[in-house]
Protein backbone atom coordinates (compact mmCIF):
# COMPACT_ATOMS: atom_id res chain seq x y z
CA UNK A 1 0.00 0.00 0.00
CA UNK A 2 1.11 3.19 -0.91
CA UNK A 3 1.14 5.90 2.20
CA UNK A 4 -1.56 7.95 0.11
CA UNK A 5 -3.39 4.34 0.30
CA UNK A 6 -2.90 3.87 3.78
CA UNK A 7 -4.65 7.65 4.78
CA UNK A 8 -7.51 5.91 3.06
CA UNK A 9 -7.81 3.08 4.72
CA UNK A 10 -7.44 4.76 8.12
CA UNK A 11 -10.24 7.36 7.20
CA UNK A 12 -12.58 4.17 6.20
CA UNK A 13 -11.96 2.50 9.50
CA UNK A 14 -12.29 5.84 11.28
CA UNK A 15 -16.12 6.02 9.72
CA UNK A 16 -17.24 2.44 10.88
CA UNK A 17 -15.22 3.49 14.55
CA UNK A 18 -17.08 6.59 14.90
CA UNK A 19 -20.47 4.75 13.52
CA UNK A 20 -20.21 2.39 16.48
CA UNK A 21 -19.18 4.50 18.91
CA UNK A 22 -22.50 6.51 17.95
CA UNK A 23 -24.39 3.59 18.03
CA UNK A 24 -23.58 1.02 20.20
CA UNK A 25 -21.63 -1.13 17.48
CA UNK A 26 -18.07 -2.87 18.09
CA UNK A 27 -15.68 -1.90 19.46
CA UNK A 28 -12.07 -0.13 17.61
CA UNK A 29 -10.21 -3.30 17.67
CA UNK A 30 -12.76 -6.01 16.08
CA UNK A 31 -13.61 -3.25 13.27
CA UNK A 32 -9.62 -2.94 12.59
CA UNK A 33 -10.00 -6.59 12.86
CA UNK A 34 -12.84 -7.47 10.54
CA UNK A 35 -11.58 -4.45 7.46
CA UNK A 36 -8.02 -6.40 6.96
CA UNK A 37 -9.93 -9.92 7.16
CA UNK A 38 -11.19 -8.95 4.04
CA UNK A 39 -7.88 -7.19 2.83
CA UNK A 40 -5.54 -10.20 2.64
CA UNK A 41 -3.20 -8.21 0.10
CA UNK A 42 -2.52 -6.22 2.85
CA UNK A 43 1.23 -6.99 4.88
CA UNK A 44 1.96 -6.71 8.60
CA UNK A 45 3.69 -3.69 7.36
CA UNK A 46 0.47 -2.01 6.11
CA UNK A 47 -1.57 -3.28 8.71
CA UNK A 48 0.62 -1.69 11.83
CA UNK A 49 0.42 1.36 9.89
CA UNK A 50 -3.22 2.30 9.28
CA UNK A 51 -3.36 0.71 12.89
CA UNK A 52 -1.15 3.18 14.03
CA UNK A 53 -3.17 6.27 11.79
CA UNK A 54 -6.32 5.07 13.58
CA UNK A 55 -5.07 4.55 17.02
CA UNK A 56 -3.12 8.23 16.84
CA UNK A 57 -6.36 9.53 15.55
CA UNK A 58 -8.64 8.88 17.98
CA UNK A 59 -6.22 9.56 20.92
CA UNK A 60 -6.12 13.32 19.68
CA UNK A 61 -9.91 13.72 19.06
CA UNK A 62 -11.48 14.52 22.71
CA UNK A 63 -15.23 15.13 21.09
CA UNK A 64 -16.18 12.35 18.45
CA UNK A 65 -15.38 13.58 15.29
CA UNK A 66 -17.65 14.57 12.27
CA UNK A 67 -16.12 11.68 10.28
CA UNK A 68 -13.35 9.25 9.61
CA UNK A 69 -11.71 12.24 7.43
CA UNK A 70 -12.07 15.07 9.65
CA UNK A 71 -10.36 13.29 12.35
CA UNK A 72 -7.45 12.17 9.77
CA UNK A 73 -7.32 15.98 8.48
CA UNK A 74 -6.52 16.49 12.52
CA UNK A 75 -3.64 14.48 12.76
CA UNK A 76 -2.88 15.58 9.66
CA UNK A 77 -2.93 19.18 10.96
CA UNK A 78 -0.08 18.17 13.44
CA UNK A 79 1.95 16.01 10.79
CA UNK A 80 3.34 17.61 7.56
CA UNK A 81 4.00 13.61 6.19
CA UNK A 82 0.26 12.55 6.66
CA UNK A 83 -0.77 15.91 5.29
CA UNK A 84 0.64 14.91 2.09
CA UNK A 85 -1.24 11.84 1.72
CA UNK A 86 -4.17 13.87 0.67
CA UNK A 87 -2.95 13.47 -2.38
CA UNK A 88 -6.22 13.09 -4.55
CA UNK A 89 -4.18 10.06 -6.14
CA UNK A 90 -6.50 6.80 -7.17
CA UNK A 91 -6.23 5.16 -3.53
CA UNK A 92 -5.83 8.55 -1.87
CA UNK A 93 -7.49 10.88 -0.06
CA UNK A 94 -8.83 13.97 -1.69
CA UNK A 95 -6.73 16.88 -1.37
CA UNK A 96 -7.78 19.30 1.92
CA UNK A 97 -10.17 21.49 1.26
CA UNK A 98 -8.86 24.51 3.72
CA UNK A 99 -12.90 25.05 4.59
CA UNK A 100 -13.98 21.47 5.44
CA UNK A 101 -14.11 19.98 9.34
CA UNK A 102 -11.52 19.45 11.14
CA UNK A 103 -11.61 17.39 14.34
CA UNK A 104 -10.43 19.48 17.22
CA UNK A 105 -7.45 18.27 19.74
CA UNK A 106 -8.62 17.16 22.97
CA UNK A 107 -7.91 14.50 25.98
CA UNK A 108 -11.91 13.77 25.75
CA UNK A 109 -15.60 15.05 25.42
CA UNK A 110 -16.35 18.45 28.30
CA UNK A 111 -18.85 15.97 30.52
CA UNK A 112 -16.59 13.70 31.01
CA UNK A 113 -13.64 15.77 31.70
CA UNK A 114 -15.75 17.54 33.98
CA UNK A 115 -16.85 14.46 35.45
CA UNK A 116 -13.05 13.12 36.14
CA UNK A 117 -12.44 16.64 37.80
CA UNK A 118 -14.62 16.50 40.12
CA UNK A 119 -13.65 12.99 41.26
CA UNK A 120 -9.85 14.53 41.17
CA UNK A 121 -8.53 13.76 38.13
CA UNK A 122 -7.23 16.78 36.82
CA UNK A 123 -7.30 18.02 33.73
CA UNK A 124 -3.27 17.21 33.47
CA UNK A 125 -3.84 13.94 34.78
CA UNK A 126 -6.92 13.38 32.42
CA UNK A 127 -4.15 13.48 28.99
CA UNK A 128 -2.83 10.58 30.34
CA UNK A 129 -5.51 8.51 30.21
CA UNK A 130 -5.51 8.57 25.89
CA UNK A 131 -2.13 7.77 25.99
CA UNK A 132 -0.45 4.28 24.60
CA UNK A 133 -0.44 1.75 27.37
CA UNK A 134 2.61 -0.69 27.90
CA UNK A 135 2.69 -4.60 27.60
CA UNK A 136 2.38 -6.00 30.71
CA UNK A 137 2.58 -9.53 31.38
CA UNK A 138 1.85 -12.02 34.50
CA UNK A 139 4.33 -14.91 34.66
CA UNK A 140 2.25 -17.59 35.96
CA UNK A 141 4.54 -19.49 38.55
CA UNK A 142 2.35 -22.70 38.29
CA UNK A 143 4.09 -22.95 35.08
CA UNK A 144 7.20 -20.83 34.31
CA UNK A 145 9.98 -19.16 36.09
CA UNK A 146 10.18 -14.87 36.05
CA UNK A 147 13.92 -14.98 35.65
CA UNK A 148 13.47 -17.25 32.60
CA UNK A 149 10.84 -15.41 31.25
CA UNK A 150 12.53 -12.19 31.42
CA UNK A 151 16.12 -13.69 30.24
CA UNK A 152 13.90 -15.31 27.19
CA UNK A 153 11.85 -11.66 26.23
CA UNK A 154 14.06 -9.03 27.80
CA UNK A 155 11.15 -8.14 29.80
CA UNK A 156 11.90 -5.56 32.96
CA UNK A 157 10.33 -6.47 36.47
CA UNK A 158 8.17 -4.19 37.99
CA UNK A 159 8.48 -3.48 41.30
CA UNK A 160 6.48 -4.69 44.33
CA UNK A 161 5.46 -7.17 41.89
CA UNK A 162 7.37 -9.95 41.63
CA UNK A 163 5.45 -12.39 38.93
CA UNK A 164 5.05 -9.23 36.44
CA UNK A 165 7.16 -7.92 33.86
CA UNK A 166 6.99 -5.18 31.06
CA UNK A 167 7.57 -5.75 27.90
CA UNK A 168 8.70 -4.01 24.99
CA UNK A 169 5.54 -3.07 22.89
CA UNK A 170 5.39 -5.86 19.94
CA UNK A 171 6.51 -8.58 22.03
CA UNK A 172 4.80 -11.66 20.56
CA UNK A 173 3.45 -13.38 23.45
CA UNK A 174 1.80 -16.38 21.83
CA UNK A 175 4.13 -18.83 22.17
CA UNK A 176 4.03 -18.62 26.00
CA UNK A 177 0.74 -19.16 26.46
CA UNK A 178 0.09 -20.75 29.84
CA UNK A 179 3.53 -19.62 30.87
CA UNK A 180 2.15 -15.83 30.60
CA UNK A 181 -0.90 -13.65 31.19
CA UNK A 182 -0.97 -10.60 29.51
CA UNK A 183 -2.19 -8.15 32.30
CA UNK A 184 -1.74 -4.54 33.36
CA UNK A 185 0.18 -4.23 36.24
CA UNK A 186 -2.48 -2.10 37.34
CA UNK A 187 -4.84 -5.21 37.46
CA UNK A 188 -2.34 -7.07 39.04
CA UNK A 189 -1.65 -4.88 42.05
CA UNK A 190 -5.75 -4.53 42.58
CA UNK A 191 -5.43 -8.19 42.75
CA UNK A 192 -3.42 -8.50 45.46
CA UNK A 193 -6.25 -7.03 47.84
CA UNK A 194 -7.32 -10.16 47.46
CA UNK A 195 -4.68 -11.84 49.76
CA UNK A 196 -5.34 -15.25 48.27
CA UNK A 197 -3.77 -18.54 50.23
CA UNK A 198 -3.48 -21.92 49.75
CA UNK A 199 -6.31 -23.57 50.41
CA UNK A 200 -8.85 -20.78 50.99
CA UNK A 201 -12.53 -20.84 49.73
CA UNK A 202 -12.53 -17.64 47.03
CA UNK A 203 -15.46 -16.60 44.52
CA UNK A 204 -14.57 -14.40 41.84
CA UNK A 205 -18.27 -13.18 40.90
CA UNK A 206 -17.63 -11.22 37.82
CA UNK A 207 -14.72 -13.23 36.36
CA UNK A 208 -15.26 -12.56 32.64
CA UNK A 209 -13.14 -14.51 30.73
CA UNK A 210 -11.08 -15.28 33.46
CA UNK A 211 -7.70 -13.09 34.05
CA UNK A 212 -7.73 -12.22 37.77
CA UNK A 213 -9.04 -15.84 38.06
CA UNK A 214 -6.15 -17.15 37.19
CA UNK A 215 -4.12 -14.72 39.15
CA UNK A 216 -5.60 -16.16 42.44
CA UNK A 217 -5.47 -19.78 41.37
CA UNK A 218 -1.68 -19.30 41.20
CA UNK A 219 -1.52 -17.00 44.38
CA UNK A 220 -3.62 -19.81 45.95
CA UNK A 221 -0.52 -22.20 44.42
CA UNK A 222 -3.92 -24.38 42.93
CA UNK A 223 -5.15 -25.75 46.04
CA UNK A 224 -8.20 -24.85 47.51
CA UNK A 225 -12.13 -23.99 46.07
CA UNK A 226 -12.43 -21.30 43.65
CA UNK A 227 -15.53 -20.03 41.68
CA UNK A 228 -15.66 -18.09 39.03
CA UNK A 229 -18.97 -16.77 38.07
CA UNK A 230 -20.79 -14.45 35.57
CA UNK A 231 -23.76 -13.45 33.79
CA UNK A 232 -22.36 -13.72 30.43
CA UNK A 233 -21.77 -17.18 29.10
CA UNK A 234 -19.51 -15.74 25.96
CA UNK A 235 -17.03 -14.02 28.54
CA UNK A 236 -16.69 -16.84 30.83
CA UNK A 237 -16.52 -19.57 28.14
CA UNK A 238 -12.96 -18.28 27.80
CA UNK A 239 -11.63 -19.08 30.86
CA UNK A 240 -12.07 -23.32 30.72
CA UNK A 241 -8.95 -22.72 27.58
CA UNK A 242 -7.21 -20.30 29.70
CA UNK A 243 -6.91 -22.24 32.93
CA UNK A 244 -5.87 -25.98 31.13
CA UNK A 245 -3.13 -23.64 29.18
CA UNK A 246 -1.99 -22.70 33.07
CA UNK A 247 -2.27 -25.33 34.19
CA UNK A 248 -5.08 -24.40 36.49
CA UNK A 249 -7.51 -27.12 38.14
CA UNK A 250 -9.24 -25.43 40.56
CA UNK A 251 -11.22 -22.91 39.00
CA UNK A 252 -14.82 -23.87 38.72
CA UNK A 253 -16.62 -21.82 36.09
CA UNK A 254 -20.74 -21.22 37.41
CA UNK A 255 -22.95 -19.51 34.59
CA UNK A 256 -25.27 -17.33 36.47
CA UNK A 257 -28.77 -16.34 35.00
CA UNK A 258 -29.16 -12.77 35.00
CA UNK A 259 -31.76 -11.40 37.64
CA UNK A 260 -31.33 -14.82 39.57
CA UNK A 261 -28.23 -14.77 40.74
CA UNK A 262 -29.08 -15.39 44.11
CA UNK A 263 -30.61 -18.34 44.05
CA UNK A 264 -27.96 -20.34 42.54
CA UNK A 265 -24.92 -18.21 44.61
CA UNK A 266 -27.01 -19.36 47.90
CA UNK A 267 -25.45 -22.83 47.69
CA UNK A 268 -22.01 -20.71 49.10
CA UNK A 269 -24.08 -18.58 51.15
CA UNK A 270 -21.62 -17.38 54.40
CA UNK A 271 -18.61 -19.54 53.65
CA UNK A 272 -16.48 -17.82 51.30
CA UNK A 273 -13.07 -16.50 53.01
CA UNK A 274 -12.82 -13.71 50.19
CA UNK A 275 -15.37 -12.64 47.39
CA UNK A 276 -13.44 -10.88 44.53
CA UNK A 277 -16.26 -8.71 42.83
CA UNK A 278 -14.28 -6.79 39.62
CA UNK A 279 -17.60 -4.78 38.78
CA UNK A 280 -18.83 -3.76 35.55
CA UNK A 281 -18.26 -0.01 34.78
CA UNK A 282 -17.29 2.69 32.57
CA UNK A 283 -14.18 1.59 32.10
CA UNK A 284 -12.28 4.94 32.28
CA UNK A 285 -9.44 3.66 33.99
CA UNK A 286 -8.43 1.91 30.85
CA UNK A 287 -8.96 4.62 27.84
CA UNK A 288 -5.52 4.04 27.06
CA UNK A 289 -6.76 0.57 25.51
CA UNK A 290 -9.34 1.55 24.16
CA UNK A 291 -9.72 5.28 23.81
CA UNK A 292 -12.49 5.44 21.75
CA UNK A 293 -14.75 4.19 24.42
CA UNK A 294 -14.91 7.86 26.09
CA UNK A 295 -17.24 8.60 22.78
CA UNK A 296 -19.09 5.84 23.69
CA UNK A 297 -20.00 6.82 27.89
CA UNK A 298 -22.99 8.87 28.06
CA UNK A 299 -24.74 9.87 32.02
CA UNK A 300 -27.43 7.33 31.25
CA UNK A 301 -24.91 4.64 31.14
CA UNK A 302 -22.60 5.68 33.73
CA UNK A 303 -25.84 5.49 36.09
CA UNK A 304 -26.80 2.34 34.74
CA UNK A 305 -23.26 1.34 35.63
CA UNK A 306 -23.65 2.20 39.42
CA UNK A 307 -26.77 0.66 39.57
CA UNK A 308 -25.39 -3.06 38.86
CA UNK A 309 -22.31 -2.32 41.15
CA UNK A 310 -24.57 -1.72 43.76
CA UNK A 311 -26.35 -4.82 42.17
CA UNK A 312 -23.45 -7.27 42.43
CA UNK A 313 -22.09 -5.69 46.02
CA UNK A 314 -25.52 -6.86 47.27
CA UNK A 315 -25.29 -10.16 46.00
CA UNK A 316 -21.60 -10.64 47.50
CA UNK A 317 -22.42 -9.53 50.81
CA UNK A 318 -23.56 -12.72 52.20
CA UNK A 319 -21.54 -15.18 50.48
CA UNK A 320 -18.81 -14.06 52.56
CA UNK A 321 -17.77 -15.62 56.47
CA UNK A 322 -17.98 -13.99 58.90
CA UNK A 323 -14.40 -12.23 59.59
CA UNK A 324 -14.17 -12.50 55.25
CA UNK A 325 -13.32 -9.88 53.04
CA UNK A 326 -15.27 -9.03 49.96
CA UNK A 327 -13.07 -6.90 47.63
CA UNK A 328 -14.04 -4.61 45.57
CA UNK A 329 -12.67 -3.38 42.10
CA UNK A 330 -13.54 -0.83 39.32
CA UNK A 331 -11.20 -0.15 36.77
CA UNK A 332 -12.58 3.58 36.90
CA UNK A 333 -11.44 6.84 38.21
CA UNK A 334 -15.17 7.82 38.82
CA UNK A 335 -16.02 8.62 42.38
CA UNK A 336 -19.70 7.43 41.78
CA UNK A 337 -18.37 3.91 40.69
CA UNK A 338 -15.16 3.52 43.40
CA UNK A 339 -15.09 5.84 46.82
CA UNK A 340 -19.03 6.42 46.54
CA UNK A 341 -19.92 2.85 45.83
CA UNK A 342 -17.99 1.99 48.99
CA UNK A 343 -19.41 4.36 51.29
CA UNK A 344 -22.90 3.59 50.05
CA UNK A 345 -22.21 -0.24 50.83
CA UNK A 346 -20.72 0.39 54.78
CA UNK A 347 -23.81 2.75 55.46
CA UNK A 348 -26.33 0.10 54.14
CA UNK A 349 -24.33 -2.87 55.82
CA UNK A 350 -23.16 -1.77 59.05
CA UNK A 351 -22.01 -5.27 59.96
CA UNK A 352 -19.04 -4.40 57.88
CA UNK A 353 -15.89 -2.33 57.90
CA UNK A 354 -13.27 -1.17 55.60
CA UNK A 355 -9.57 -2.35 56.19
CA UNK A 356 -6.63 -0.17 55.28
CA UNK A 357 -4.72 -1.76 51.82
CA UNK A 358 -1.14 -1.56 51.76
CA UNK A 359 0.23 -1.98 47.92
CA UNK A 360 2.78 -1.64 45.62
CA UNK A 361 1.25 1.81 43.83
CA UNK A 362 -2.18 3.67 44.27
CA UNK A 363 -3.00 7.11 46.20
CA UNK A 364 -5.97 6.58 49.32
CA UNK A 365 -9.35 7.53 48.05
CA UNK A 366 -12.32 7.45 50.30
CA UNK A 367 -11.74 3.97 52.49
CA UNK A 368 -9.78 2.39 49.36
CA UNK A 369 -6.66 3.53 46.87
CA UNK A 370 -6.95 4.14 43.28
CA UNK A 371 -4.24 4.23 40.38
CA UNK A 372 -3.71 6.12 37.67
CA UNK A 373 -1.95 6.22 34.88
CA UNK A 374 -0.46 10.01 35.50
CA UNK A 375 0.76 8.92 38.92
CA UNK A 376 1.44 4.71 38.78
CA UNK A 377 1.89 4.47 35.33
CA UNK A 378 -0.79 1.69 35.20
CA UNK A 379 -4.44 1.19 34.16
CA UNK A 380 -6.81 3.32 36.32
CA UNK A 381 -8.24 1.58 39.09
CA UNK A 382 -10.26 1.62 42.62
CA UNK A 383 -9.66 -0.94 44.88
CA UNK A 384 -11.32 -1.50 48.46
CA UNK A 385 -10.97 -4.04 50.87
CA UNK A 386 -14.18 -4.40 52.99
CA UNK A 387 -14.45 -6.85 56.22
CA UNK A 388 -17.26 -9.12 57.26
CA UNK A 389 -17.48 -8.62 61.36
CA UNK A 390 -17.87 -11.40 63.13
Amino acid sequence: MTPAARSQAAIDILDAVIDAARGGGAAADTIVARYFATRRYAGSKDRRAVRELVYAAIRRAGEIPASGRAALIGLAADDDAIAATFDGSDRGPAVIDPGEPVAAAGAMPAWRGAALAVSGVTASDQAALVGRAPLDVRVNRLKADVAEIAAQTGGEAIPGLPDALRLSAGTNVEPLAGAVEVQDAGSQIVSLAARAMPGQRIVDLCAGGGGKTLALAAAMDNRGELIATDVDRARLSRLAPRAEKAGVTIAQPVLLDAGREAAVLSAWEGSADTVLVDAPCSGTGTWRRNPEARWRLTPQRLDRFVQQQRHVMGLAAPLVRPGGALVYIVCSLLDAEGAAQVEAFLQHFPDWRAEPLSLPAGQPRGQGLRLDPAHDGTDGFFVARLIRLC
